[in-house]
């Protein structure tokens, strides 16, 4: 039964990949901790030079099930810093397929007022997909199913806009996959199209006292051909240093979330998903769990007089 269910997935996903030249692009709960890899405009938006690395396993119990590598390094650069430069790097893997994304992001950041600030990012880099059909016979020798490997290149091309206003709220909106080229499919002789993901976030932070601060947050995903997906995301930060919420992601799952700023310049976060679907229901899944660090380096001469809290 597990092995089926497992097959189920993996076929779903590898079908998708054919048909879109790549499944749907990562997901994450953590997403206002990661969203460089979404929005090219928010590199240098921290106004120091920030690290930040997720791991992501979904549907813990499922072998094969999917797996999700995420590095970005990012920073403001020139005696302006209105210039910000950063680095990209997801890594996806479900059964069969293997994905690698790898973009160089900038933005460029105007003052709109003495807390606004506007910010126009552009992406580039490349997609990398690699799908092992032999994988499959671990699970079945169906005679029907394809056989052999894809290797497949294509280059990216992204843009993105983001405003914030001092350390209360901010708002944006990409596109980090622009290109639709088609490629030849060597195995099923028909072509493949990577489709424009569009992505609007958002978020506030509310002082409900000196120690405590409210920070809703949101997430939404356009694509074609897909279910509108939208994440919402509710997070307590106590005493500047200890985060707690809960989330929900629409007809997909309910989560929960931790973080712990261990010192200035670095954090650890948490985050758990349950499923709400049929697949959720099922003894071999226990869930989705990931884990993030965030690590940032200060000048030695600067003194942060407005703490950042996106």
């Amino acid at each position: 039964m597990k092995n089926k269910i497992l097959l189920l997935v993996i076929s779903i996903s590898t079908t998708f990949c054919l048909e879109s030249f790549a499944q749907q692009e990562a997901q994450y709960t953590q997403y206002m901790y990661n969203t460089m890899s979404i929005n090219p405009a928010y590199a240098g938006s921290r106004e120091v030079l920030s690290v930040v690395g997720l791991y992501r396993t979904q549907w813990v119990g499922l072998d094969g099930a999917p797996e999700t590598q995420t590095l970005g390094v990012h920073s403001p650069i020139g005696s302006s810093e209105k210039l910000g430069l950063g680095l990209s790097i997801v890594n996806d893997n479900i059964g069969p397929t293997h994905e690698t994304n790898f973009d160089i992001d900038l933005s460029y950041t105007i003052n709109t007022s003495d807390k606004g600030r506007f910010s126009f990012g552009l992406k580039g880099g490349g997609h990398l997909l690699n799908i092992n059909y032999d994988e499959l016979k671990r699970y079945n020798t169906d005679a029907i199913l394809p056989t052999g490997t894809i290797s497949e290149f294509s280059p990216n091309v992204g843009v993105g806009l983001y405003y914030r206003h001092a350390d209360k709220w901010y708002v944006g909106l990409s596109a980090p996959n622009l290109l639709e080229t088609e490629h030849l499919d060597e195995v099923t002789l028909s072509t493949a199209t990577e489709r424009i993901h569009y992505y609007l976030i958002g978020g506030y932070v509310f002082n409900l006292s000196d120690n405590l601060k409210f920070k809703p947050a949101f997430l939404g995903k356009v694509v074609e051909g897909a279910p509108l997906q939208v994440d919402v995301t509710a997070n307590f930060l106590i005493n500047e240093k200890l985060t707690l919420g809960v989330a929900y992601r629409w007809s997909a799952a309910i989560s929960a979330l931790a973080g712990f700023q261990i010192t200035e310049g670095l954090m650890i976060g948490l985050g758990y998903d349950k499923e709400t679907t049929e697949l959720g229901k099922t003894k071999f899944n226990s869930g989705s769990y990931e884990i993030m660090l965030r690590f940032e380096l200060f000048k030695k001469d600067s003194k942060i007089i407005s703490p950042r809290f996106f």
